[in-house]
């Protein structure tokens, strides 16, 4: 996932200053890309309209420094299209921001390819805890250095088990939307604001779907 394509993304939803991008970027988007400066924004920003997927009218402000108003064209429409239903290859880390990014502009894909896109990554987590969840972890030690032994081992354990939790609860979240997606089900979006995915919820739709094969 490269910046432009989430900077396609955010002005192809509404018409967006520099500024305003990262204002975006330093909060709600800094769980798809941290630390973006003001500087890469605007590099980007130019570079995407030397390629036409990018245009700008001025906002005059009587006042006040001049904006620069970025929108998207039909060139920058193709582009972010074919980033969002291309073909997904989930990372080694479910924690990789290239689903969630892809997965904020879902308004921009049909229920079918977001169907496939979720799918290929629900598909890819159940793999991976069915291949590497009993694992042999035995932490086996010869160090060159004073080391606790126990400390290790047991912080070890610790690490494996968080990581379960995390990837089951990721699995449980991923199989409740893509149910939601197949079925329509989709709340609105205040009262869901409101009521966010819960640990029990998800362990309960761990439970119910254990036998479950996505369809």
């Amino acid at each position: 996932m490269k910046l432009e394509h989430l900077l396609l993304g955010l002005i192809s939803m509404r018409p967006l200053t520099g500024y305003d991008i990262k204002k975006y970027l330093d909060q709600h988007g800094r769980f798809l890309r941290s630390r973006t400066t003001m500087s890469q924004v605007y590099r980007s920003l130019s570079a995407m309209e030397e390629r036409g997927w990018a245009t700008h009218d001025v906002d005059h402000r009587p006042g006040a420094q001049d904006a620069k108003v970025y929108r998207s064209t039909p060139e920058g429409h193709t582009v972010l299209l074919d980033w969002l239903t291309g073909p997904y290859v989930p990372p080694s880390r479910f924690q990789d921001p290239e689903f969630a990014a892809r997965l904020s502009f879902a308004g921009f894909m049909t229920r079918d390819q977001l169907l496939v896109l979720v799918e290929t990554e629900l598909n890819a987590r159940v793999e991976q805890v069915a291949t590497f969840r009993d694992r042999d972890r035995t932490v086996r030690l010869d160090p060159s250095l004073e080391i606790d032994a126990e400390l290790q081992r047991a912080i070890s354990v610790r690490l494996h088990h968080m990581g379960m939790e995390a990837v089951d609860l990721h699995i449980a979240q991923l199989r409740a939307l893509h149910d939601d997606i197949l079925d329509g089900r989709f709340p609105d979006a205040a009262a869901a604001a409101s009521a966010p995915f819960t640990v029990a919820s998800a362990t309960d739709a761990v439970n119910a779907h254990t036998t479950e094969e996505v369809r």
